[in-house]
């Protein structure tokens, strides 16, 4: 499923228009981004929760050429499924 999928199956699931099921979908997703750059995590019972994670620098190598490189720290986001939503794909 993708984002058009998604936005196709709220329109149907809902009754709303294309447009406003679009404008929906977007918020959702605005949303999460929001909770992740404020409080570093998002939880939604039943569903599942996002966290940010820390990274640390360290050396890599380029698989093309063997050359040690440096790569920075930054920030990972992890996803961790519900309890129910496990259940109901399983």
């Amino acid at each position: 499923m993708n984002k058009q999928d998604l936005i196709d199956f709220v329109a149907t699931k809902t009754g709303l228009t294309k447009k406003d099921s679009g404008q929906a979908v977007d918020a959702v997703f605005d949303g999460i981004i929001s909770g992740l750059k404020e409080s570093k995590d998002a939880r939604f019972v039943g569903f599942g929760s996002f966290n940010v994670q820390a990274t640390p620098a360290r050396k890599g190598r380029n698989p093309r050429t063997g050359a040690e490189l440096d790569i920075p720290a930054g920030n990972r986001i992890t996803f961790k499924a519900g309890k129910e939503f496990k259940e109901s794909v399983n």
